[in-house]
Formats: C-alpha cells, structure tokens, sequence
C-alpha cells in the first residue's frame, strides 16, 4: 500500500510538474516569437519607407529605380552585414536585389498575393535555418516593387532552449527533494497502520493484550481508539468464552464424580449379592442402599432436566405475602424436626413471576439454611423495598461460609460440606436452578455470608408495594 501510494503520489506530481513547465515555456517561447514578431515589422517598416523615399528621390530625377536599386540598397546591406539578416527587392514577381550570394526561395510573386489587407506578410522559416520573415507590398507608384526582410530566430530558440533546460532542471531537482520528502511523509502517515498491522497480527495470533497509542483527534487516532475498542472487546470475549468453557469442563468433571460414586456404590453392592453368601437381613440392607442410591440418580437426572427445560416463564403479579406464607407451609414438617425456627416478614410488597417457580427458588433455599444451622436457631424471611425492586431476604444463624465458597456455591454439583449434602441425599444442583429461574424473572441472586456467623441469600425481583403486614409460623 505504501509503495502504490508513493509510486502514483509521484507520477501525478511529475507529470503536473512537468506539464507545468512545458507549458510556461511554450507560453514563454510565444512571447518571445510574438516580441522578436513586432521588432522585425518595426523594421522592415523603418527601411521600406526610407527605400521608398529614396526611390521616389530617383524617379523625381528622371532616373531608373530598378537600375539604381543597388546603389539605393547600399546603406541597408552595410546595416544587416553583421546580423542573421536577409533583404530582398523585387519587382514583377521576381528579385532583383538581394543581399548575399543567392536569392530568396521563395516566389515574390505568391508572397504578394498573400500579403494582408496592409500589403505585408510574416511567417516563420524553418530551412536551412529558422528565420522570421517579412514581406511587403510598396505602395502606389511603387505598387510593382515589394521588400523582403528576414532575421534569425537563433538567438531567440536557443535562449528558449536553456530557459526549458533550467525548467526541467528545477522540476527533476523538485521531483527529487518530493520523493525524499514523500517517502518521510509516507512513513509517517502509514506509522498507525503498521502499528495496527502489527498488533492485530499479535492478537491473531492469540495475544489479546496488544493496544495502540492513541494521541491526536485525526481519522488515525480515532481508528487507533476504536481498534483499541474492538481488542478489548475481543479480549472480554475470549476471556467469557474461556470462563464457560471452564465452567462446563467443571461441570462435566463434577458430573463424572457425582455418578461414580453412587454407581461405585451400586456396583460394589450388587457384586457382594452375586458372589458372597449373605444372610437375608444383608441382602435386605444391600438393596436398600441400592435403591437409595438409585433415587439419588433419579433425583440428579430429574434436576438436570428441570436445569435445561428452563427457557422462559409467564410473568404474573405474585404478593409477596403468599409467596412466604406457602414456602413456610411447606418446609415447616423439616424446620420442626430439626427444631429450627422458621419466620417471615412481609411488608405487603408484590412480586412479577411465576409463583410456583418462586416456591421452588425458596424451598431450595430454605433448605439449605435448614441443612447448615442447628436446632434452636432460626431461619427468617423478610422482604424489603429496593428502589424499583423487592429484595426477599433468607437469613439463617448456621456455619456460614467463606468468600472462596461463595464464589463458588451457584455452580452446578458445588457443595460447601460434600458430605452433609451426600448424606441428605443432594446432587448440588439446587442452588444452579434457583439463579436460572431468578435470571429468567429479570432478577438476580446473591449470598452474603461469613464462615460461623451465618447465611443471607438475596433475591431481587421487580415490585409493586401494597399494604405493610407481618406474618409469623
């Protein structure tokens, strides 16, 4: 690109350049011709009118003009001796004077017949050598007589000459300090360009950290900000992608593990009922543990359906007030046996969503706060107001976590204590399909919590405030 643009650049500017001074020289050389033009008449006319007075001086006397034309031509053959001159006297249509060796080419006769309406005639010469010519026609009683006057053209086409030869002198000097000036300019202006070159080179070749200065507020720094833009972009993006894809890896490494066990399990069990001898209390226990297990598969395979059926839900005003009071309905049996306390606190605000997906959001949970507090403490509901949303609030008095479980807890199979949840019976999906049915209601999910000081989960979900109530279970 940049070789074309200063190979061209270059063309153009030479042949402007140049077409510049050819024309100023032809514009030149016409002025020349048209001043060295009017000198010539200036003198044919000086040296027809004294040769006719002279001649009119000769036929007042009663003599012979065309025999006295030498004597009458004299004077003027000494003035043009020393110049590129020519002079001729004809008459009749043919010289009968002439200075020099041989005669004009030309025939007098045509030249008077293309004399102008003032009896003269100028051309240019160009053999045997470029002269400027005159010819004119002598008035009445002369009218057969006419005077041929010609002078060189050398001195005046050889100044041209070395006028045109210093013109393209300086325009190939110019054309040279151009190009210098065009390949500095050139390297210059294509500087951001390599730069861009180079960097998206850099990022193509997997190295997204590459960006470009930005100074000026030019096209080329408004390019360099918006390809600084798009690596960014490109960046975050590869940056998501890579966070995903480790995530699914995740997901399927927990998802292996999670089926190894139960049918490590299974298998174990069922081997010992083919091969040992066992006695019918053993076998009922053995495949009871299978059949524990097995429901544990179930239960598994049944959250990961209800995890990818999740697509979209039909909104609907749902009072916060009977969201709480059918979540407590249902988990009270649990909270009693564990002797845990369950409350809730409503302040009359209303939910968009689906009431049965909420249900299932906050038996979840709740669950979980059940599973990680102990009896005598308590587990409270509240709902507050949040600028144009409804924070839902489950708070519980349990073993709390840390910032680097936290982080971790909304992804599918994580469990903060593996072995509680195994032996409750939980896949560690729970939590993955609560946030998925959140982000569907235009909400979102968050946990606040640290470790021995217990669990706050918060849900934001749009609202439309009512009457302000308190409920307790």
């Amino acid at each position: 690109m940049k070789k074309k643009t200063f190979l061209v650049t270059l063309f153009l500017f030479i042949v402007f350049i140049n077409s510049s001074m050819l024309i100023v020289s032809f514009i030149t050389l016409r002025e020349r011709l048209a001043a060295e033009r009017e000198k010539v008449l200036a003198e044919h006319y000086v040296i027809s009118s004294g040769l006719i007075k002279d001649m009119q001086a000769v036929d007042n006397r009663g003599g012979d003009v065309e025999a006295s034309m030498d004597e009458l031509m004299r004077t003027y053959a000494r003035y043009s001796q020393n110049r590129d001159n020519e002079l001729a006297v004809s008459c009749d249509g043919k010289w009968i004077w002439w200075a020099g060796e041989t005669a004009p080419t030309e025939n007098p006769g045509s030249l008077a017949g293309q004399a102008n309406q003032s009896g003269r005639m100028v051309f240019v010469r160009s053999k045997p050598s470029w002269k400027l010519c005159v010819y004119g026609r002598f008035p009445a009683p002369f009218q057969a007589y006419g005077f041929w006057y010609c002078t060189g053209l050398s001195d005046t086409l050889k100044g041209w000459r070395e006028m045109k030869n210093m013109l393209f002198g300086v325009s190939a000097a110019v054309t040279f300090v151009l190009a210098l000036f065009l390949v500095k300019f050139l390297d210059i202006l294509f500087k951001p360009l390599r730069e861009i070159s180079v960097a998206s080179r850099v990022i193509a070749e997997g190295d997204y950290h590459a960006r470009l200065q930005v100074s000026g507020k030019d096209e080329i720094a408004v390019m360099a900000d918006h390809f600084n833009r798009m690596a960014e972009q490109v960046e975050s993006h590869i940056k998501l992608l890579q966070e995903t894809a480790d995530k699914k890896q995740q997901f399927i490494d927990n998802f292996a593990h999670e089926l190894r066990t139960p049918l490590t399990a299974i298998f174990g069990y069922a081997e010992y009922l083919q091969k040992a001898p066992a006695s019918e209390e053993e076998r009922l226990e053995c495949t009871q543990f299978i059949m524990s297990q097995c429901t544990r598969l179930q239960n598994m395979a049944y959250q990961l359906l209800d995890l990818a059926s999740l697509r979209e839900i039909e909104m609907q005003l749902c009072p916060v007030e009977e969201l709480f009071r059918r979540v407590c309905e249902i988990m009270r049996v649990k909270a009693e046996k564990s002797g845990i306390g369950l409350t809730y606190v409503c302040h009359g605000e209303c939910a968009a969503g689906d009431m049965e997906l909420l249900i299932t959001v906050f038996s979840n949970l709740i669950d979980n706060a059940l599973k990680a507090s102990s009896a005598g403490s308590a587990v409270r509901l509240e709902a507050k107001k949040a600028g144009e949303q409804v924070m839902l609030e489950v708070k519980d008095q349990g073993i709390g976590m840390t910032a680097e479980q936290i982080a971790h807890i909304k992804e599918a199979f994580y469990r903060v204590d593996r072995s509680r949840s195994r032996a409750a019976g939980g896949a560690g999906l729970g939590l993955s399909i609560c946030e998925k049915i959140v982000q569907l209601h235009g909400g979102s999910l968050e946990f606040i919590s640290k470790s021995g000081e217990g669990t706050t989960a918060r849900i934001f979900l749009p609202c439309e405030k009512e009457e302000e109530a308190e409920f307790r279970t």
